[in-house]
């Protein structure tokens, strides 16, 4: 069955299988710590045990998160050993530190404290309870700054030098900040900022619909609701920095982005087209005049570069067009949904029926954005693994393509099963917490505690 197909193809296709079902998990514990931990503090500030209600809740979608999120990368990372040996053999004096890095400084940190969060309500006191949650918000945080380090030099590479046909680093402060580091940090932390907000406002929302209007859930609802409609503006603003940054650095991404063919001055937006790679062009294509120059360049006439001026070493066009515009798209969506219910809110202290049914449908739309905008970066470095230094080819393994074929189906498989449960899972959960009487499973934490290790 797979006999017949590149080899590099299905290699390719597998790791973007392993590692779009292991982002989702990350992007929702990165910034769901960070909430978790304003819940704390509003219990700390107010008393409110309401507070702690949702802390309770949430805590638990939080472990189940980071348990998915610590099984899928390790079985990304096999990969690199299995599918791209060339990958390590070249650019492991690089890659190989950073992802030590992240163990050592990050992953150690939240795993340890995340215990604390779980099981030491009852054990430590409260402020040692805020602080543990605390230490595994910035550990969440301190991971996705490796991470990115490491994805953005594979972008932009900086810092080192050849020799022998292997990277050498000349200077750790140029590799990590290297020059489109930034910019994917930022962007990727909103993106999380974001998934949760509608994670947490979906699942308050269906909550509510199903007649649970306690303060807990109005807590959790009116704070994802908010978060949205602050962290989508800017959002917006990165994004427009992101892609003036990958313009400079990275120009036939953006060529097959926008579906430029041809380099032209006063390049048109194209809001719909089918692109053509045999034409070179874009069928049924509506755009507006010159309005890719504008916002690429700040100039009415300003010249974009179009895929001709790269002959070969461009990524494929298609799939980076329509991922950029799944991803607006669904920003877009996000932007209206989040200030009409940021103002229902305001104004009504609740959203209306159909706008919380709305919020129920968006609750894994940050998902949506976040795979199209990953597949737009890494399908756009293409023909490169590192861009300019190594391509996807010289870094593929000889490992037949029928076996990368059956690893494959199987990994498509199991993920789908985890995918349909981790969702079963969450909203069994929300309707849980929402049954009269369901007592809390982790107990609200101790102001004083005389005698720790006494037995509860």
């Amino acid at each position: 069955m797979f006999a017949s197909v590149d080899p590099v193809i299905l290699a390719r296709i597998q790791f973007a299988a392993n590692i779009t079902f292991h982002i989702l998990f990350p992007t929702i514990s990165i910034s769901l710590a960070w909430v978790l931990l304003f819940f704390k503090l509003r219990y700390g500030k107010t008393g409110d045990e309401s507070w702690m209600d949702a802390y309770r809740v949430w805590v638990k979608i939080f472990a189940l998160t980071f348990a998915l999120g610590v099984v899928s990368g390790i079985t990304m990372s096999f990969q690199f050993g299995t599918n791209w040996p060339g990958y390590m053999e070249t650019v492991g004096n690089i890659a190989g530190p950073l992802l030590a890095y992240e163990v050592l400084t990050a992953f150690f940190l939240e795993a340890t404290f995340l215990g604390i969060m779980l099981f030491g309500m009852r054990r430590v006191s409260n402020r040692m309870h805020t602080i543990a949650t605390l230490l595994v918000a910035g550990g969440t945080t301190l991971s996705a700054f490796w991470i990115l380090a490491l994805n953005s030099w594979m972008q932009t590479p900086a810092g080192f030098e050849m020799i022998d046909g292997r990277a050498h680093v000349v200077s750790w402060l140029a590799v990590i900040f290297n020059p489109s580091f930034p910019y994917r940090l930022v962007h990727m932390l909103l993106a999380s900022g974001l998934t949760v907000a509608f994670l947490l406002a979906g699942i308050s929302a269906y909550r509510w619909l199903r007649h649970d209007r306690s303060r807990e859930v109005m807590h959790s609802l009116r704070t994802g609701v908010m978060l949205a409609a602050m962290l989508i503006p800017l959002q917006i603003v990165a994004g427009d920095l992101h892609g003036l940054n990958t313009l400079h650095h990275q120009p036939a991404k953006i060529a097959a982005m926008e579906g430029i063919w041809k380099t032209e001055k006063g390049a048109p937006a194209v809001l719909f087209g089918l692109p053509n790679a045999t034409t070179r062009q874009n069928d049924f294509e509506i755009a507006i005049p010159k309005l890719a120059s504008i916002y690429l360049t700040h100039k009415a006439d300003g010249e974009i570069l179009g895929i001709d001026a790269f002959a070969d070493r461009h990524p494929p066009v298609a799939p980076l067009f329509f991922a950029f515009r799944i991803m607006v798209g669904v920003g877009l969506l996000m932007l209206a949904v989040s200030w009409l219910g940021a103002w229902q809110i305001r104004r009504r202290g609740a959203p209306v029926p159909w706008l919380a049914r709305v919020l129920v449908a968006m609750t894994f739309s940050g998902w949506i954005a976040l795979v199209a905008g990953w597949y737009v970066t890494e399908i756009g470095r293409q023909p490169y693994l590192v861009y300019g230094v190594l391509t996807t080819a010289q870094a593929a393994s000889k490992v037949p393509a029928t076996m990368i074929g059956s690893t494959l189906a199987m990994y498509l498989s199991l993920y789908l099963v985890l995918i349909v449960a981790y969702i079963s899972v969450v909203f069994h959960l929300a309707r849980k917490a929402g049954q009269p009487g369901a007592g809390p499973a982790i107990a609200t934490p101790q102001p004083v505690l005389a005698h720790p290790r006494s037995p509860q």
